[in-house]
């Protein structure tokens, strides 16, 4: 079926000592019909494993694998994968009915079946009204669903998405990624999405990526990325707002941040130059005088449901979540910022890897 499995995929512009390595022994064995989503900053090196998983850029090291094949050196027509693009590539002359059929007429594939396999899709995509029109004729989101359609009509062991949702707005992005999931729940298709929104990532995978200038970071499921990040750049990339992450010097139950002293709610998990995490909605602010961290109010956003409270610990920047229903407080005013132990990451202030 159509598990691919990527082991220690290097990836080199060049040659000799002044080649430009930009993905550096990736590794990771994806199961057949699961939903991975490759996330990470612009220029990260996402889309470049991916078009090297479509054979649309050469390897360099390393092995991919799909349905058990070796496929290093299969051509991309060859590797059974379907690929939907950031641009959707639609000819503008040919119909959405000819649109999604192109492929399967190139591949002489019989004309009842082409009627019967974009028939289907349509039906899943809901573009049966549109069959007719021209790409012109369509919404961003509409044209979309061809390029999908166009894919899912070839029946391949492998779905690769690049990017597919940068191009809508905010409220057809959201409408595309239902769509995506329940695509994905009625074919069981394994899937690779490439996005650089950890939003897009978070409600779409089963399993993710996070990469970091060419390196995997972490693979998991959202929940134990979001719950335990393996380095302070996933703890600060995965998360709306992201993690907060304080640099200082622990003690036992002591932490030094910009020469102030400040207790913890249980000891640090070792002494010296450390860096603790606490996410915006595991934070709370009391009154001035209670025990804690000082923190100074520098703006505050207000959310609808919920607001939040920029500010500094020491002169570290820190954001709090707070519900909207509390009052705000005034810019400038320096209140107590709390945190239950069970909600602090520790990271090696050296290596920014987790500690435990």
């Amino acid at each position: 079926m159509g598990a691919i499995s990527i082991r220690n995929v290097v990836k080199r512009y060049g040659k000799g000592p002044k080649a430009n390595q930009v993905i550096h022994g990736v590794n990771a064995e994806i199961d057949d019909g699961e939903f991975i989503v490759i996330v990470g900053p612009s220029g990260c090196g996402k889309s470049t494993l991916l078009r090297m998983v479509a054979g649309l850029e050469e390897i360099s090291d390393g092995q991919i694998a799909i349905a058990g094949r070796v496929v290093n050196d299969v051509e991309p027509s060859d590797r059974d994968i379907a690929m939907v693009f950031q641009n959707y590539a639609l000819y503008p002359h040919m119909s959405v009915f000819e649109n999604m059929a192109y492929g399967l007429k190139i591949a002489k594939v019989p004309a009842a079946e082409i009627e019967a396999r974009v028939a289907k899709a349509a039906g899943i995509l809901q573009l049966e009204p549109y069959l007719k029109r021209k790409p012109r004729e369509l919404s961003g989101g509409q044209r979309q669903r061809v390029a999908m359609g166009r894919a899912i009509v070839r029946q391949p062991e492998v779905f690769l998405f690049d990017e597919p949702l940068s191009n809508l707005d905010a409220k057809l992005r959201a409408q595309t990624r239902l769509e995506i999931q329940k695509l994905h729940a009625e074919l069981g298709v394994t899937s690779l999405f490439v996005t650089h929104d950890q939003v897009e990532a978070m409600t779409l995978a089963q399993r993710m990526i996070v990469m970091n200038a060419g390196r995997m970071e972490q693979i998991g499921t959202p929940a134990e990325v979001y719950a335990v990040p393996a380095t302070t750049f996933v703890a600060g990339f995965i998360g709306s707002p992201p993690m907060n992450l304080i640099r200082g010097v622990a003690d036992g139950s002591r932490f030094t941040v910009d020469g102030a002293q400040l207790p913890l709610p249980a000891a640090a998990p070792r002494s010296g130059e450390l860096i603790v995490g606490l996410r915006p909605e595991h934070s709370s602010l009391k009154p001035a005088g209670a025990l804690g961290w000082p923190f100074k109010v520098e703006t505050t956003e207000m959310l609808g449901a919920e607001r939040l409270i920029h500010g500094l610990v020491g002169t570290q920047a820190f954001t709090v979540r707070v519900d909207a229903t509390l009052p705000a407080p005034r810019n400038g005013d320096t209140l107590t910022l709390q945190g239950a132990a069970e909600q602090l990451h520790w990271f090696d202030a050296a290596s920014q890897q987790r500690i435990g």
